[in-house]
């Protein structure tokens, strides 16, 4: 794959570095040409009909998504006998598993190709029997590039001749990956498999919007019924006469359930046995009498569908009996849409299938799948208990996630390479996320007519939660910001929304109360909490939206100015920290464009307040405004910056960048942003928490970031700018994605063990508004 960069110039000295094919419609644009190192998937691929091909497709277009500028992704899809299929553009080869002399052509050119740097293969016994395991194993000893070998099999107590097997396929490897911890201790235990070149790597799952579930019933036709459902390819291992034979059971008490059965056969089963496994279930269908409460999807289900289909299902049923089967992706496709979920005992079930996710029963126990069926049914607390752990329990699994940590092995098994026949010019992989497409999705869903909801239950918004004058001043920025990238009119109703909310919260006397409730009635809270922050974010979302003034209506600009006014004689009385400092960055705004003297006067003003606190509280080794650091710190440096554009005076400046240096060397390692936890605050002079990191402080640095590079054009605030975004992208102690691509939200916070899942107002603001800064940021570079 060849990756195209522009390079910009204002000048023309770059023509003498690239060929003039590479002008571009007579701008001074230029496009190099950089090779990415490629990385080979050896697997099952679609259209090819099975698990591991559908697995494989997932976990490429994962890691295309957040890496495609770091490494490009090809595929050897393996065929069997004389079956070929229709292969998209990132099958590049294509190796009938069955012919051992196509394993050493396919040696011989993976060993020639100079852009392939690793090798990773999807590992199952069906895919190499009889002569392809021994030539699968020459493969590997024979290749001049790393491989790892990914175990979707990994069978317990095995025979003299599987162990051997399995043991030298794994000496030829640099690394292997199993799917769940039961599996890796068999390898260890059983196989003699040292831990230190075993990776545990879960199946990797789908974020789903979480679509209302009576909903999706009735745009299937299933509505007032109590749905069950399982999926996948059909095959007697599944068992699902054990759940024909529970249904009596449950019908008894549940008249109005429904059982789905869906997904076709599976291939291998139609080759040797036709549909006879299909027509003894429908055969058994008939003769319980249970024609109205069973339904065949007798179809492979598109993605989008399949998933609308587990959204709706109140139970999902797992009543396979391999008692060695290591794991399913239909189980953990089924946790990802919160289904509650009653499973047979195969490793993966027992492992992560806990009291309080679902419910394990015997394998080809009829009564008691048909017991625990109805005692789920008549328990709606119980499922939703289920469904919440369940969702928490599978998020680090979201494909995004299992695409970082294949990234990360990846690049440390390049890395580490050592082979005998190395590649000479091997290209060491550097990570780079790529930057998601801007999506309002969830900023509009969280917006009612009145103004912006607080808090979201998962992506769902709590309506009963209110509004703050906080989120709708942060909405405001952020929307603006939205509309002068992308003049988008759509934007101006939002605006036109916040706007008039914060016009709503402001008293008779200019200042502002902070909550409303559902019923737009301000609340006892306002009487119980310091309003100070509150009132100074809504100066800066002013201030912000009147500095634009050049691209909004004069109308909006007028309502702004109004409400600006009448805040103006009350700013001053502000001395709450954070507060001072949103109001000097407001108030700077405001001055831009019609510079006004008595603002002037009361940035200074503010701005003397926090040099006198700076003074007071630094010292050698805390540069600080505070004996303590809390939240929104980056907002303190960034308003002795504002402070100093408007007046000049050098001391807020210098001031400025000792305390921001200070709070950098404090939350930046060299590839990592870690903010102030939130659980103790850090102290002068105590350790700091290590766990509880907010969105908004992250975003928070990358406003200041942005502001402190565009004045000092220092080559390392750029750089953490980017280290920081990464934050939300996955690079954090979790290796999990804050940012949800799926609905556009973003997580509330990042503990010790997980993500909190709710994505409400502020957290979801504080991504959209970095987002937007990078943006900027990298249109400007």
């Amino acid at each position: 794959m060849r990756n195209e960069i522009t390079l910009y110039e204002n000048g023309n000295s770059l023509s003498t570095l690239f060929p003039k094919s590479a002008y571009i419609n007579g701008k001074n644009t230029y496009r190099a040409i950089k090779e990415l190192p490629e990385i080979l998937f050896i697997t099952s691929y679609p259209e090819r009909e099975c698990g591991i091909a559908t697995y494989s497709q997932d976990l490429l277009k994962a890691l295309d998504n957040k890496y495609s500028e770091s490494f490009s992704i090809k595929v050897c899809a393996l065929e069997s006998n004389n079956t070929y299929h229709n292969y998209p553009d990132e099958v590049k080869y294509i190796l009938n598993t069955t012919i051992p002399s196509k394993y050493e052509a396919l040696t011989n050119s993976i060993n020639n190709d100079t852009n392939i740097e690793l090798v990773l293969i999807q590992h199952e016994f069906g895919f190499f029997q009889n002569e392809g395991e021994n030539a699968l194993l020459k493969l590997l000893y024979e290749l001049n590039k790393p491989a790892i070998i990914v175990f979707h099999t990994v069978l317990p107590k095995p025979a003299v001749e599987l162990k051997n097997k399995l043991q030298n396929i794994v000496a030829a490897a640099e690394s292997v990956i199993v799917m769940t911890k039961s599996a890796a201790n068999i390898l260890h235990t059983d196989y003699e498999v040292p831990f230190s070149k075993i990776n545990i790597i879960a199946h990797g799952t789908h974020l789903v919007p979480h679509l209302n579930k009576e909903t999706l019933k009735e745009k299937y036709g299933f509505s007032q019924r109590k749905v069950l459902s399982t999926f996948g390819l059909l095959s007697s291992g599944k068992s699902i006469e054990t759940t024909l034979d529970a249904l009596p059971n449950v019908i008894k008490y549940n008249a109005d359930v429904l059982f789905l059965i869906i997904g076709k056969t599976h291939p291998g089963v139609i080759k040797h046995e036709g549909e006879q496994y299909r027509q003894l279930l429908e055969e058994k269908v008939i003769s319980l009498h249970l024609q109205h409460h069973v339904k065949f999807i007798n179809q492979y289900v598109p993605l989008n569908d399949l998933l609308e289909y587990l959204q709706l299902t109140d139970i999902y049923l797992f009543t396979s009996k391999d008692p060695n089967q290591a794991v399913s992706g239909t189980f953990s496709y089924a946790m990802s849409c919160g289904c509650p979920i009653i499973s047979t005992p195969i490793p993966h079930a027992q492992e992560v299938l806990q009291n309080d996710i679902g419910i394990i029963i015997d394998f080809q126990n009829s009564k008691q799948l048909a017991d625990s069926i109805n005692r789920l049914l008549s328990d709606e607390l119980l499922r939703q208990t289920f469904s919440a752990n369940s969702l928490q329990r599978i998020v680090p699994t979201a494909w995004e996630n299992t695409a970082i940590v294949h990234a990360l092995l990846i690049q440390k098994v390049v890395a580490n390479y050592k082979g005998s026949n190395s590649t000479v010019n091997k290209k060491n992989i550097s990570l780079q996320y790529r930057n998601p497409k801007i999506n309002l999705q969830h900023i509009k869903k969280l917006t009612t007519e009145f103004g912006m909801v607080q808090f979201s239950k998962i992506n769902q918004p709590d309506l009963n939660s209110g509004y703050t004058l906080d989120d709708n001043a942060r909405a405001l920025i952020a929307i603006c910001m939205h509309y002068e990238l992308t003049k988008d009119e759509k934007d101006m109703l939002l605006i036109k929304i916040y706007l008039n909310f914060i016009k709503h919260c402001q008293q008779p006397e200019g200042y502002f109360l902070n909550y409303v409730n559902i019923e737009h009635k301000f609340t006892s809270q306002n009487e119980e909490t310091n309003l100070a922050d509150s009132n100074g974010r809504a100066i800066w979302a002013l201030g912000y939206l009147i500095s634009k003034r050049k691209i909004f209506s004069s109308r909006i600009i007028s309502i702004a100015e109004g409400i600006m006014q009448k805040a103006l004689p009350r700013v001053e009385m502000v001395h709450s920290t954070r507060a001072m400092a949103f109001t000097i960055k407001g108030l700077y705004y405001f001055n831009l464009e019609k510079k006004s003297y008595e603002v002037s006067t009361k940035i200074k003003t503010l701005a003397n307040r926090l040099l006198q606190m700076y003074r007071h509280e630094s010292e050698k080794d805390w540069w600080w405004f505070e004996s303590y650091l809390t939240y929104a710190n980056s907002i303190l440096p960034e308003a002795m910056l504002y402070a100093w554009q408007e007046t000049g005076e050098l001391v807020f400046k210098e001031t400025a960048k000792k305390s921001f240096d200070f709070l950098l060397s404090l939350t930046f390692s060299e590839d990592a942003i870690k903010v102030i936890s939130n659980k103790s605050w850090m102290k002068k002079g105590q350790e700091v928490a290590m766990h509880g990191e907010q969105p908004i402080d992250v975003a928070y640095t990358i406003f200041t970031l942005y502001n402190f590079y565009k004045i000092f054009k220092t080559d390392a605030y750029s750089k953490k700018i980017n280290l920081a975004f990464n934050w939300f992208m996955g690079n954090n102690h979790l290796q999990q994605i804050i940012y949800n691509p799926c609905t556009g939200g973003c997580y509330d916070g990042l503990e010790e063990t997980q993500v909190n899942l709710n994505q409400g107002a502020e957290s979801s603001l504080s991504y959209l508004m970095a987002r937007l800064v990078i943006e900027k940021h990298n249109a400007e570079k």
